[in-house]
């Protein structure tokens, strides 16, 4: 249990949702607060900010606000930001003569990025004194094994630690585990060899997506990575160091200490279509410390352990097998997502040799591409290829815009952080 002393403290919890889902997750969590003491230390102040996409799952907003009163009740304050309310600030702020529309597009609107942009920018203009990032596909729970293979979970006080350690530092953020990968579990055969998959694996590579990761979880544990108990018996912290330009932080059980950092946090952003907006974050770090800190989520990325949320353990977490349509095509999504942001990233921590890694990239898809095609039975994995050329074609613009968007983040936190 948790006690902060030498308070108050504003603790904005910020997740960017479009699933009906979110309300248990939202249950979970308030109910983990309650457990670590969070709700009854009258130095705490919990307030939470949802900012919600009604396309993505053709919801509609009620499914975000009808929160259980008796659950609302224990949260200090709620606000919800949908398109309308979006669209008022970003009228506000031109009318207020502090960005023009071209300016305030840039950070504002639809997309990812642009969301957390508004939850972030809301949490500073409301003077909290944190924000904490999570996603409604992770729950405070992590999971390992035992010398017998067995499952061992632990609950994690995520919100707890991110405050703890937060106050020596400007960002903290935590592990993963689950199935943080939408990568199934392929068995390889002729048409499609581990070499091949390698190939392709290096091309969409990134700071998640890691040939030494992928064959870690998802070829030898079937999906799943599992936490690490040197990490959560020992409460290892670690300063992540600068790397290619590039201090990684992820996008969710991700903590902004707005008292120390609010006027030096750069904007989240990514190209068109996009993902990757805690990535392009990362390479603007340079001056803020980072701390990785001891405390995991369970990453349900693909909803089949929601029973979680009711406090049923599973005895066994099974591999993500290809056999299901769903899995095929959120897997071919995530890599057209991938591709996307691929140009820029290089583009930004390793220009010297942008053409010479594009051009290796290129090739190995080239190669990889068709079997996977094959393998699958499906032609989509042929739209990667054209991504790459597209975003390859574009990367001096998206990064152009990437610049002028921190640009006039910066102009806007000024005038709004006083």
């Amino acid at each position: 249990m948790f006690t902060f002393k030498a308070m108050p403290i504003n603790i904005a919890i910020g997740f960017v949702t479009g699933r009906k889902h979110f309300q248990n997750v939202l249950t979970t969590y308030i109910n983990n607060w309650i457990e670590h003491g969070l709700i009854i230390d009258k130095n705490v102040r919990i307030h939470l900010f949802v900012a919600y996409d009604l396309k993505y799952r053709n919801t509609n907003p009620e499914d975000f606000k009808n929160i259980d009163p008796e659950i609302a009740s224990v949260i200090d304050s709620i606000h919800f930001y949908g398109r309308r309310a979006i669209e008022e600030e970003k009228e506000n702020i031109i009318q207020n003569g502090v960005l023009n529309s071209e300016e305030v597009d840039l950070i504002f609107g639809d997309g990812y990025a642009k969301k957390r942009n508004a939850v972030l920018y809301f949490a500073i203009k409301l003077r909290m004194d944190r924000l904490i990032f999570l996603d409604d596909d992770e729950y405070p729970i992590a999971v390992t094994k035992n010398k017998f293979d067995h499952l061992i979970w632990m609950g994690q006080s995520v919100v707890g630690y991110h405050v703890k350690y937060s106050s020596d530092a400007d960002i903290t953020h935590g592990h993963h585990c689950g199935y943080i990968s939408p990568i199934p579990q392929i068995p390889f055969d002729k048409t499609l060899t581990e070499t091949d998959f390698k190939r392709f694996i290096k091309a969409l590579s990134n700071e998640i997506v890691s040939w030494k990761t992928v064959r870690k979880n998802i070829i030898e544990n079937g999906g799943v990575t599992y936490a690490d108990t040197k990490v959560l018996n020992k409460k290892k912290i670690s300063e992540v160091k600068e790397e290619y330009g590039m201090k990684f932080i992820s996008g969710a059980n991700l903590c902004f200490n707005l008292k120390k950092c609010r006027k030096k946090l750069p904007p989240f952003y990514n190209p068109p279509g996009a993902r990757g907006e805690d990535t392009f974050m990362s390479t603007a770090l340079s001056d803020l410390k980072v701390l990785k800190i001891p405390v995991y989520t369970f990453h349900d990325g693909f909803l089949n352990h929601k029973h979680l949320l009711r406090g049923i353990l599973s005895t066994s977490l099974e591999p993500v097998k290809i056999n299901s349509p769903n899995v095929v095509k959120r897997f071919t999504m995530a890599s057209i997502g991938w591709i996307r942001y691929k140009p820029l990233m290089v583009y930004i921590t390793q220009r010297k040799n942008y053409d010479q890694i594009i051009s290796q990239v290129r090739k190995d898809l080239e190669l990889s591409v068709p079997k996977f095609c094959k393998y699958f039975h499906t032609d989509q994995f042929n739209q990667i290829l054209t991504e790459l050329k597209q975003y390859d074609k574009n990367v001096i613009r998206h990064f152009n815009s990437f610049q002028e968007t921190k640009r006039a983040w910066f102009k806007l936190i000024q005038k709004t952080a006083g």
